[in-house]
């Protein structure tokens, strides 16, 4: 089994909950009631994602995505 590592994206929704969403691979989306249940949620629905591109023998993208943070001046 081998372990991969992709960044995810966890942003609050104005009516409660959060969206969680894995920018390298289109629609793995995922949701959840707290912060630690979409965390869960979206590990379940990578997995699930990867899964299914290895059953239907299609490349699996490796997340090359860097992420930093800057600041600027407005």
């Amino acid at each position: 089994m081998e372990h991969l590592f992709y960044k995810i994206v966890i942003e609050p929704q104005p009516e409660g909950g959060f969206t969680a969403f894995v920018p390298k691979l289109p629609g793995c989306v995922s949701e959840g009631e707290t912060y630690a249940e979409t965390l869960d949620n979206i590990k379940e629905a990578l997995e699930l994602y990867l899964e299914t591109l290895r059953d239907r023998h299609r490349k699996i993208v490796i997340d090359d995505t860097h992420i930093t943070e800057v600041c600027v001046e407005v």
